[in-house]
């Protein structure tokens, strides 16, 4: 053994390994003898040391074309080593060598074809594991990175994958073979995976031996649709996805779970909700918890895969920020005017013009307060009430078709009407938000003139059952009329009502004592009651809304007057007619702002679903997590029209007692309110970001990274509400948690340019000095950045007095401070002035500069440390102070000289050194920008 051999071990890799090849007088051996020597030696680690520096030995030998091919056959004899451990250095070696090669040969892919490639081939049947796993992964790396030839992949790589994953191939190259198939699927073209590992791939996916073959395809799935396409998933990957949701194994189910969304984002929209959907909700209600479990944790990701841009509204940018979609100009102004008066005019005088002129393209349903429609690609959202309208083009024409239908309800209920309605009564807020309510006057006179007919050429008999038939009629109109009786449209129709139920009454009174027919007699006395009660309930309900009802309405006495007992049976039974309509009502709301049609709405459902307690139970403890954390791709896949939807789950979620749920949504809050615009932000997202100001420091951190994404998207008014609230961010629950108090500065450095001067100067100020003063030397010098960055607010917008008077601040605090860090911070933002250009130099030299060079006789040397960098490194390099004839470059000088001789060593240094090209002090906040 060569001498030096032994202080080569496994951790040597950054030295030349093969640097004994070059000793010389070792065996009066040439280079490449010696290391042939030494390659086919008796000792093991010999051949391993070889193997382990081939790459430098590659690098040595590969200028000469001879020395090159002899390495080459070294390589190749050097594969054939009986020894697993030679055998897999020599693999974990051939990745940089074939990059390597790359680079330097002209003939890399022909030497590789032909040397290199066999060995990777013939490593991954070693009967050595450790072997299979380095050629395994060696190939999967060349494959990555553009190696291996299309050639050698179709007539070496897959046949030998074919081979070892054939049914009657050993178990444990199989599971090993097809997990290669699935990983280079994504690295090969699409014709080699569809031509020839997609059957077998389908095979393996049935294979009824080993559920662990089938474990690796369930995994894999998405990668090979992904690989192979549309066509191809739906004609044959579908089809074997069906069988292994339904597998008995449930990881089989459990991958399959996991792997969904990668499958549903490969198929078309038809399959994806008439195929998938049900089978995610065999997923979903899955016997095993495990498999329920991965399945509510891809539920969002999958229901995201039916986004759609042009009816969310938006879509996704290059750098992965949210952006409203852009809109066409007829439509943008149509809507300008609306969207610049929403918050001027009230909402009768909003519906102009979207229902009058020529530019209207449609008129606001009166039967759903959502109305959705789309022009083009574009989305502009219209907002009633927080209710918002997307106009589409895609629906236009069952939208014209359902309002031609409106409107000809509309105008039926007008000519029934005793008096013409306008435009305004049309679309007045209560008929805005609910169906109009007809004129039923006329059908009364007809009613009452059938029954006079029926009188004189019918029998009393019939006459009694034609009453008792209207008097149904007019029961059934009224109690339909009982929720709306606050609308003085309906109480004029009760008061018809009234009038006409009483004449039916008496009309039937006057039968009974006429016709004493016991038939007759018992109906009328069953139907008596009730008509009586009917009575009073209007009567009470109308007098108690209208007072002057009663003038109009004059019963007889006998229908007013009438006993306490049945008084107070008629009130309770109006109260739970009442109580059971405002409860129908309520439901049937409730269920109505749940329906969508963007997504199946079973699975809408189960996502909902989420949030409810039994679901911790039963599936997971961390379930509601996930919910918050794929509620904003929810949101964006439903678009902002139908936010009520998610609008309850998203408070339940607010207040989930788990903090990580909440700072789930308190990361994400900023990005829904780029889904949900200003409107829906104002009424729904701001109260919970009012709760998460007042949560724990783990949940107001992600309100605080992103303050300023949020408070921009918000309206001047509701933002200037949150300057007060802003100085609570200092406080946390923990001091020590400093970094908090470092991202408040950055945040407020941006947030500067959402705020006028005035509120800067009153508000923002107190927080910069609060912070300057911070205990932590890195939330110092962020915020002497945030005071540089309001001193530049305050002269980009021509504020000099409020600059002025926040120097004089600066001074008093800084300059004049008894501790030295805090003149130190005054040199220190005096420098970062100069540098940002932030005010008028000669407001600087008028204001800061005395202050500044006062700080040459300083007793403590840090801080003439940093006037003489700010003075030599900054001022000085400046064009203003390097002219000629400059006032002000004399006394700099000076400064600048008293420094160079000043007794302490940095001082002098820094003061004397000369600055290299651009050599600007950057701090870590420049270097995000």
């Amino acid at each position: 053994m060569a001498v030096g051999f032994e202080d080569y071990g496994p951790d040597c890799d950054s030295m030349r390994i093969t640097a004994f090849l070059d000793i010389p007088g070792q065996d009066n051996l040439a280079p490449l003898a010696r290391l042939e020597k030494y390659a086919f030696s008796d000792n093991i680690f010999n051949r391993q040391i070889i193997a382990r520096g081939l790459l430098d030995v590659f690098r040595d030998f590969s200028q000469n074309e001879e020395d090159y091919l002899t390495v080459m056959a070294i390589v190749v004899r050097l594969s054939e080593d009986t020894e697993p451990t030679v055998r897999t250095e020599l693999m974990e070696q051939i990745p940089p060598i074939a990059i390597f090669l790359q680079e330097s040969r002209p003939n890399f892919s022909t030497a590789f074809s032909e040397y290199l490639m066999p060995i990777v081939v013939r490593y991954l049947t070693d009967p050595n594991n450790q072997v299979r796993k380095a050629s395994q992964d060696s190939l999967l790396i060349l494959l990555e990175q553009r190696l291996v030839a299309q050639h050698d992949i179709e007539n070496k790589v897959c046949p030998i994958l074919l081979d070892l994953s054939a049914p009657d191939s050993d178990d444990e190259y199989k599971v090993e073979a097809v997990n290669i198939i699935c990983k280079m699927a994504s690295m090969v073209n699409k014709s080699t995976v569809e031509h020839l590992l997609l059957p077998r791939f389908c095979e393996l996916c049935g294979d009824g031996k080993l559920f662990q073959v089938r474990k690796v395809c369930a995994a894999n799935f998405g990668d090979i649709c992904n690989a192979v396409g549309q066509e191809a998933t739906e004609k044959n990957l579908i089809p074997k996805f069906f069988e292994l949701c339904s597998d008995s194994v449930w990881g089989m189910r459990k991958a399959c779970a996991e792997c969904f969304m990668a499958v549903s984002y490969t198929i078309s929209p038809e399959v994806r909700r008439s195929k998938l959907s049900p089978l995610f909700i065999s997923l979903i209600s899955d016997p095993c918890r495990w498999v329920r479990q991965a399945a509510f944790q891809s539920l969002g990701p999958f229901i995201s895969t039916f986004a759609n841009p042009s009816s969310a509204g938006l879509y996704i940018r290059d750098d992965g920020t949210l952006s409203i979609q852009p809109s066409s100009p007829c439509l943008t102004g149509s809507t300008e005017n609306i969207m610049s008066s929403s918050s001027k005019e009230p909402m009768e005088n909003k519906l102009g013009p979207l229902t009058e002129g020529p530019s209207a393209n449609c008129t606001p349903s009166s039967e759903m307060p959502n109305s959705d429609a789309q022009e083009e690609s574009s989305a502009i959202s219209v907002d009633f009430a927080a209710n918002q309208t997307v106009l589409s083009q895609s629906d236009n024409t069952d939208l014209f078709a359902t309002e031609e239908r409106k409107d000809c309800q509309i105008n039926s209920y007008q000519g029934m009407n005793s008096r013409l309605q306008s435009a305004e009564d049309i679309f007045s807020t209560f008929l805005y938000w609910r169906p109009p309510l007809p004129d039923i006057s006329q059908d009364l006179e007809l009613l009452q003139c059938k029954t006079e007919v029926h009188e004189e050429s019918c029998p009393v008999s019939e006459v009694l059952c034609n009453n008792c038939i209207a008097s149904s009629e007019i029961k059934k109109v009224l109690q339909s009329l009982q929720e709306h009786m606050d609308d003085p449209d309906v109480q004029a129709q009760v008061q018809v009502l009234s009038a006409a139920l009483r004449a039916a009454h008496l009309d039937s009174v006057n039968g009974y004592e006429m016709k004493k027919n016991e038939e007759v007699n018992g109906i009328h006395k069953a139907d008596m009651p009730h008509l009586d009660q009917d009575l009073s309930t209007i009567k009470e309900s109308t007098l108690s809304s209208l007072p002057s009802q009663g003038e109009v309405i004059n019963p007889s006495a006998p229908t007013i007057t009438q006993s306490i007992d049945s008084e107070e049976k008629q009130n309770g039974t109006h109260k739970v007619l009442e109580a059971e309509g405002h409860e129908r009502h309520e439901d049937d709301k409730e269920e109505k702002s749940k329906l969508q049609d963007i997504i199946p709405q079973p699975l809408l459902d189960q996502y909902l679903s989420m949030t409810d307690p039994a679901r911790a139970q039963t599936v997971d403890t961390e379930i509601a997590k996930h919910c918050a954390y794929s509620l904003p791709g929810v949101a964006l896949t439903l678009g902002r029209q139908n936010w009520h939807c998610l609008k309850d789950t998203y408070e339940t979620l607010a207040s989930d007692v788990q903090w990580k749920v909440r700072r789930t949504l308190a990361f994400s809050i900023h990005e829904l309110a780029v889904i949900l615009g200003d409107q829906l932000t104002a009424a729904d997202l701001v109260p919970i970001f009012n709760g998460f100001l007042k949560d724990l420091d783990e949940v107001r951190i992600g309100i605080l990274k992103h303050l300023y994404d949020f408070l921009k998207l918000l309206h001047v008014d509701k933002r200037r509400e949150y300057l007060y609230q802003l100085q609570e961010f200092v406080v946390t629950d923990n001091s020590r948690n400093w970094r908090f108090r470092y991202e408040l500065a950055e945040q407020l450095i941006l947030i500067l340019e959402l705020y006028n001067p005035n509120d800067v100067y009153d508000y923002l100020r107190h927080i910069a000095l609060t912070l300057c003063s911070d205990k932590v030397s890195e939330v110092r010098w962020i915020s002497f950045r945030l005071v540089v960055a309001i001193l530049q607010k305050f002269y980009v917008n021509c504020a000099n007095s409020l600059g002025l008077n926040f120097i004089n601040e600066l001074i008093m605090r800084f300059r004049h401070c008894s501790k030295w860090v805090g003149r130190q911070a005054f040199a220190f933002i005096c420098q970062a002035v100069v540098e940002e250009e932030c005010m008028p130099v000669d407001q600087f030299v008028e204001h800061l500069l005395p202050s500044l060079l006062s700080l040459a006789s300083d007793p403590v040397p840090n801080v003439r440390v940093l006037l003489a960098k700010a003075l030599k490194q900054t001022l000085l390099e400046k064009v203003y102070f390097r002219s000629v004839g400059n006032p002000h470059l004399e006394a700099v000088e000076e400064t600048v000289l008293v420094l160079q001789t000043d007794r302490d060593q940095d001082v002098s240094f820094f003061a004397t050194i000369k600055p290299k090209p651009n050599s600007i002090h950057i701090t870590a906040l420049e270097k995000q920008n």
